[in-house]
């Protein structure tokens, strides 16, 4: 068996275009297969934070990343009623040898789709691939696809990664008995909208709580007219007894949320005239799953929201499929066969994202928001010291960093 295998990639969203850079990057041969016919810029805007950042800068895109991203410099919470809660730096303002980006989910794709032709080859990543299922035997896998045309074929592999998302086609062929999502009982909508900078313009701002309404906001492209705004991402959460099912696409009516909203008019922003300054509207129920007890197989594994799935709370979801990527490419150099990397990828990377999965249920870093909500009672306040010890706020933000592998010297010194 080879000990540099040929690995086929399902997926080309950000983990499937990451893994196959890190492949390469590792002399690991690897050919990437998605579905659409065209890789487009779905979806809005994400956060990369520095444990992420450091994997992709090692790959030689932080320059090309800060050139179409905003650079974080803060994350500040609020109440409903726009009062300050907490503030700290973030990236390199925080002391991390690596930035925190704030970018649009297409931007990145973007980035690493053009990464992966100019490195790889054009016909490294082929669209109009979709995996309908795989099989495994003692010398390697067959890989189905289908195509927009209605035709199909197959390719071998030494061993096959599926990075194809919350819908994995691969995920349910291992898994087919495995319960449905898991509801949080909260909705999300989300937009993007052109913005004069919002105290300073680089930073990552939380307010509210999810029982009467969450907001989050932050750029994530600069000067995109010559007035000197930027493109503002926003995300709105609220309690709701009911939801559809995952669709990143689905659009979205601003009449189901935005009378939560109709009176948060801050001096720092007015908050209904930004979501109505939006072109459209997304939707999205707050769903993870239940961890696996395994991800994969033999010469069959997952990888990103394929493998471990959580609520898009915490600004964690891509980088952890960004770090999966890295600990795959770091196994596949260190066994001498697929399954035995495979192993060990799993053996590394499952525990850990099952514990942010269980952290984005319970106490991510917005938990701040609850404690200050249920301690006043959802009223505002005079001093936010006689409401909750700032050393409780700084406990809360540390533990989710430490979870989720992005404390300040564990990466310094990693």
């Amino acid at each position: 068996m080879n000990a540099q295998p040929r690995v086929a990639i399902i997926g080309a969203g950000i983990g499937g275009l990451t893994a196959a850079l890190e492949l390469h990057a590792a002399g690991i041969p690897c050919q990437v297969y998605e579905g659409v016919a065209e890789l487009s810029a779905i979806g809005v805007g994400i956060n990369i934070l520095p444990h992420a950042t450091r994997r992709l800068s090692r790959l030689g895109l932080q320059d090309e990343l800060a050139a179409v991203a905003v650079t974080t410099r803060e994350s500040l919470y609020f109440n409903r009623f726009g009062q300050r809660i907490y503030t700290e730096p973030a990236g390199l303002a925080a002391g991390y040898a690596w930035p925190q980006f704030s970018i649009h989910r297409g931007d990145l794709q973007s980035v690493l789709a053009r990464a992966v032709r100019e490195r790889l080859g054009e016909d490294a990543l082929a669209t109009g691939h979709r995996c309908t299922s795989v099989e495994q035997d003692d010398t390697g896998v067959t890989v189905h696809l289908g195509h927009p045309d209605g035709s199909s074929s197959t390719a071998r592999a030494d061993a096959v990664v599926a990075c194809d998302g919350v819908h994995s086609v691969i995920r349910r062929q291992l898994h087919p008995d495995e319960g449905r999502p898991v509801y949080s009982g909260y909705n999300m909508w989300r937009g993007v909208a052109p913005w004069p900078k919002i105290l300073g313009g680089a930073g990552m701002i939380r307010a509210g709580w999810l029982a009467t309404g969450k907001l989050v906001v932050y750029p994530i492209r600069d000067d995109i007219d010559d007035q000197g705004r930027q493109l503002v991402n926003w995300v709105v959460e609220i309690e709701t007894p009911h939801h559809a099912d995952r669709d990143w696409n689905r659009a979205g009516r601003v009449e189901d949320f935005i009378d939560r909203f109709a009176d948060w008019h801050f001096d720092w922003l007015d908050v209904p005239e930004l979501i109505r300054s939006s072109d459209g509207i997304l939707e999205y129920p707050m769903v993870d799953q239940d961890p696996l007890p395994w991800w994969g197989r033999g010469r069959v594994t997952l990888l990103g929201d394929a493998a471990h799935p959580m609520v898009p709370r915490g600004s964690n979801g891509a980088g952890q499929a960004i770090l999966d990527a890295g600990a795959l490419a770091d196994a596949l150099t260190r066994h001498p066969g697929p399954a035995e990397a495979f192993a060990a990828y799993e053996a590394v990377r499952r525990p850990a994202t099952t514990a942010v999965v269980r952290a984005n249920r319970t106490n991510p870093p917005d938990a701040i928001l609850r404690e200050v909500y249920e301690r006043t009672g959802d009223r505002p306040f005079d001093r936010i010291e006689d409401v909750i010890p700032v050393e409780d706020l700084d406990s809360i933000i540390a533990a989710y960093k430490r979870t989720a592998g992005y404390e300040v010297a564990a990466l310094r010194d990693a």
